[in-house]
């Protein structure tokens, strides 16, 4: 049975992601705390520290953490970046607090993928509903529109990975997705992966 919202979750999720404390806009603040709160209930992680550390399932693991390091550290990558941009170009229109919701809500549907019960569903029968049925990304565009969140937090759920190479990502998304792919090429430089889960994207020297 999918489990309730409550007060508890909220607070929980807030701890775990205390970026979302720097978000200016309170309902935007809320909103993402909400989306998180959604998509825990939806799966059967209690945290959103219990999720394996991975880009995908099974794939770009790190060898220590969870899932609460990869997005915090792309947050914070994504509002060092942003800063910079603003810094250094006066006027640029740029949202501060959409790039940190969209950094904490950039991996938002991994539940749904990750979930270990699901997982062995699609495994079980992949020609039935897909394998996986949605991935993450897609997922999670429905969690944030689901829990309120802007179409342009939606946007960088959906399009920070492969999907968003099929559309113009917008500048905060485009910020959120190089701190995305920054984060792990930088985790595999220094070391932080587990080697039997290099994806073959990051496998270097190419092979001609």
């Amino acid at each position: 049975m999918q489990r309730v919202v409550d007060a508890a979750l909220r607070a929980q999720v807030a701890e775990e992601l205390p970026e979302a404390a720097d978000i200016r806009d309170a309902t935007l603040r809320a909103s993402v705390i909400e989306a998180w709160a959604l998509a825990l209930t939806r799966s059967s992680y209690a945290s959103i520290r219990d999720i394996p550390p991975s880009g995908n399932p099974g794939s770009m693991t790190l060898i220590k953490g969870d899932q609460t390091d990869h997005i915090r550290g792309v947050t914070r990558l994504a509002m060092r970046m942003a800063d910079e941009m603003a810094a250094t170009n006066p006027g640029i229109a740029l949202s501060r607090d959409i790039v940190i919701a969209g950094g904490l809500c950039h991996d938002v549907g991994k539940p749904w993928e990750f979930d270990p019960e699901n997982r062995a569903r699609w495994e079980a029968a992949p020609r039935a509903a897909g394998l996986p049925s949605i991935r993450h990304p897609a997922y999670g565009v429905h969690l944030c529109l689901t829990a309120g969140l802007p179409e342009e937090v939606a946007h960088i759920a959906g399009a920070h990975s492969g999907e968003g190479e099929l559309l113009i990502r917008s500048l905060e998304c485009t910020i959120v997705h190089l701190a995305d792919i920054g984060y792990w090429t930088m985790a595999l430089a220094g070391g932080l992966i587990r080697p039997e889960t290099v994806g073959a994207k990051y496998r270097r020297p190419l092979t001609l």
